[in-house]
């Protein structure tokens, strides 16, 4: 103890410490800490307490990523948008991928100064990497949408990308997390910055985006990020899988082999992002499409519309049938979504985002599914499809049309094509109770 107690670096703290007066507890100024922000390379900048209701849902993360949190930052840094606009998508994803390490160096810089401060801080950063050993579940540390808008940095629109009341949706966003009040926090903006053009459901090319407000997950999740994630690893299992060389290259062309080599090499590449590139919104962005709507479609939403790209969709999934119809001069390829639950909770989270509203009302589908899990892990869900629109709710409620009682692995395992239906039902691992229809309309509502 005396060793230590003598160690220069010891002696020396305790008599810098023994001469400072005590450490304060003041908040930090609003006014003060947006200039230190802007400085430091963010376009626009908002505050926001830890105990804000908007991001309750995200609290317990960010306290488990830094668990003295008690102030968020949400920092905006501007792109440039004709490269997003461009249908040359390695020029698109430089745009990207260069304006999320910028933003990362911006929220270092923001953390740094703050540190000479003596406030502790902690970036979660802006996009990858991630919290990679959670997949397929939540990845991410922190939501930085919600945040965002919570900050008064804008709304979402309905391609749920944050539209900025001045910037549009030309943006990326950062958090940074504090351990020190503000004198003052902002509250969202009393208006949307989305005009509701709609342009955004014209420009998607797996209709992601419905009309209607309806967001298909699963559509641009399988498409857009083909390279990342869930479609490396389709790619991984389709490269296990093939015979050889030449089976291979049937299965997988050498324009998408150099891709992924790209991806991996230089950060992987999104496929579409068109509702960005095709949205007007913002002050800074909406003058040439009021001057002249018609111009402002044929130069920038028709090319995209009319790209001749690959376009991935999952078999009998909404998006397929709506590539089909759309846009006749793109080429479907049918992959997988590479998406399986590693547990029963993950398996009823993922519901809402798997479903296909379009194949349900093919199906004229009105029932309620109540299942029952057992083994290791026992569980009780009701899923509800009805009017195109689905419900999941914990336990069961209300008279089920389709009773589904299976132990919990064999489900998994069944779900991740490792298991066979007939025979876990002849095992009785797996059993229900109502008609097998109901059961086989309810497997086409999730095609993965």
């Amino acid at each position: 103890m005396a060793k230590f107690d003598n160690h220069p670096t010891v002696k020396g703290w305790r008599e810098k410490s023994a001469s400072k007066p005590p450490t304060s507890t003041a908040k930090l100024n609003r006014d003060s800490l947006r200039s230190l922000c802007l400085e430091m390379g963010a376009d626009d900048v908002g505050f926001v307490e830890i105990g804000r209701d908007a991001i309750a849902d995200q609290r317990p993360d960010i306290l488990k990523a830094f668990p003295v949190t008690k102030s968020l930052i949400s920092i905006v840094c501007r792109m440039n948008r004709e490269n997003i606009r461009t249908p040359v998508r390695s020029a698109a994803n430089l745009e990207f991928h260069a304006n999320y390490d910028h933003v990362n160096e911006v929220a270092r810089k923001i953390t740094k100064a703050l540190e000479q401060m003596g406030v502790r801080a902690m970036i979660p950063g802006a996009s990858f990497p991630m919290e990679m050993e959670k997949f397929p579940g939540k990845v991410w540390v922190i939501s930085h949408k919600p945040v965002a808008v919570a900050a008064g940095l804008g709304h979402m629109g309905i391609h749920r990308l944050v539209i900025h009341p001045q910037f549009g949706s030309f943006i990326s966003l950062g958090t940074i997390l504090l351990n020190a009040d503000i004198t003052e926090y902002n509250q969202p903006i009393d208006y949307n910055p989305c005009v509701e053009c709609r342009l955004c459901v014209t420009a998607c090319p797996v209709g992601a985006i419905g009309a209607d407000g309806y967001f298909n997950f699963s559509a641009c999740y399988t498409h857009n990020y083909r390279e990342f994630m869930s479609g490396f690893t389709d790619w991984v299992e389709t490269i296990a899988d093939s015979k050889n060389a030449h089976d291979y290259r049937h299965k997988v062309s050498d324009s998408e082999s150099a891709s992924m080599w790209q991806s991996l090499s230089f950060k992987a590449n999104y496929k579409a992002a068109y509702c960005m590139a095709a949205c007007p919104a913002g002050e800074d962005v909406i003058g040439s499409f009021l001057s002249n709507r018609k111009a402002f479609i044929q130069e920038i939403v028709k090319p995209l519309q009319d790209k001749p790209e690959t376009i991935y969709v999952i078999p009998g999934s909404d998006a397929e049938t709506h590539v089909q119809k759309r846009f006749p001069r793109k080429t479907i390829k049918r992959v997988s979504s590479g998406i399986r639950p590693q547990s029963i909770p993950g398996f009823l989270l993922g519901l809402p985002l798997l479903f296909q509203p379009q194949r349900s009302q093919n199906l004229q589908l009105d029932a309620v599914y109540h299942f029952t899990f057992t083994g290791s892990e026992s569980y009780q869900a009701t899923v509800t499809i009805r009017n195109q629109a689905l419900q999941v709710q914990e336990g069961h409620i209300g008279q089920a049309n389709l009773a589904i009682t299976a132990d919990s692995q064999t489900w998994l395992g069944f779900l991740a094509k490792e298991k066979n239906l007939m025979w876990a039902l002849l095992r009785g691992k797996i059993r229900f109770r109502g008609s097998p229809r109901l059961l086989i309309a309810f497997g086409k509502c999730f095609p993965t």
